[in-house]
């Protein structure tokens, strides 16, 4: 276990960074428009997070679990894609977190695994945008091909090759003269192969088993958001697997029920004042499904 321990500051160093800021903006007659993070957990007497090989922070919208990811994120310098919220007193309310790293079997303490990262919900949604326009240009590619580009390109006006500026151009037409390539081949290789994209949950998933790499750290933020119920139990699966038997650990913030029952994580309930550690049966999104399907159990019969 790569993250043992995690110190966010007393109320006492909020007030005092704080008074730093002020007087960074205006000496005695500075002010903060906004001071979060600060306040945000320390309201909720939580100040120690203790790791296990999951580690989940569960709360409805606004109880600070992403803020949480974010933080622990950039205190441990994690790669990231996708921005997140931020504001003038972030970075130092980063500063003063403190964390305490696990030990191995020899004794050594541990350090971040290189390519350690936080995957959000926004880097999901961009790789299925991303893989929808890359899908669309090529199929505009190997349309206009098609539709003649194939035969101008081979029996047209021969490219006189003058500099670099023309080699794109002279090595496309080199190839489509060549008798070994077929106009199928030809447009395959100039266009190029689309990716096979699914349900959003699908391709959601195969995400996942592309970037979860052995013996790394993660942190999930909403990591079931465009998943189904199986594709979310799909995950779990992936999850479990990796953090039993591949080295991994994982930060997540979620509320999905099944993601909160992966087996032998420690969830924090940040809906609580103080903040808990709690059973994922007892949660409330957890009983919420649990009591809507006792009341229509008949039906299941």
């Amino acid at each position: 276990m790569y993250l043992d321990r995690f110190s966010l500051p007393l109320r006492e160093e909020e007030e005092r960074i704080l008074e730093i800021q002020k007087w960074h903006n205006g000496r005695k007659y500075g002010y903060i428009d906004n001071p979060y993070p600060c306040t945000l957990f320390s309201d909720k007497y939580f100040y120690d997070i203790f790791f296990k090989p999951v580690t989940v922070f569960y709360g409805g919208n606004g109880s600070g679990k992403s803020t949480l990811l974010n933080i622990i994120a950039q205190k441990l310098s994690l790669k990231r894609i996708a921005p997140y919220n931020s504001s003038e007193m972030f970075d130092l309310y980063v500063d003063v977190c403190k964390y305490e790293l696990g030990f191995d079997d020899e004794g050594d303490r541990h350090r971040i695994p290189n390519g350690s990262r936080i995957i959000t919900s926004d880097d999901i949604f961009d790789y299925m945008l991303t893989v929808r326009d890359n899908n669309n240009e090529i199929s505009e590619q190997k349309e206009d091909a098609k539709n003649g580009g194939y035969a101008e390109i081979k029996y047209g006006k021969t490219v006189k090759f003058n500099g670099l500026k023309d080699y794109e151009d002279y090595r496309i037409q080199v190839l489509s003269r060549k008798k070994s390539v077929s106009r199928r081949k030809f447009i395959k290789q100039t266009a190029g192969d689309e990716v096979k994209l699914n349900s959003n949950g699908e391709t959601a998933l195969n995400y996942f088993e592309e970037k979860l790499k052995f013996d790394t750290l993660y942190c999930l933020d909403e990591p079931e958001n465009s998943m189904s119920p199986k594709m979310q139990l799909e995950l779990v699966e992936m999850l479990e697997r990796l953090s039993h038997y591949c080295g991994c650990q994982f930060i997540i913030a979620t509320h999905s029920p099944f993601i909160l029952a992966l087996e032998n994580a420690r969830i924090y309930n940040l809906d609580e004042t103080p903040v808990e550690i709690r059973n994922w049966w007892e949660l409330e999104n957890t009983r919420i499904y649990y009591d809507f399907f006792k009341k229509h159990s008949s039906l299941f019969q």
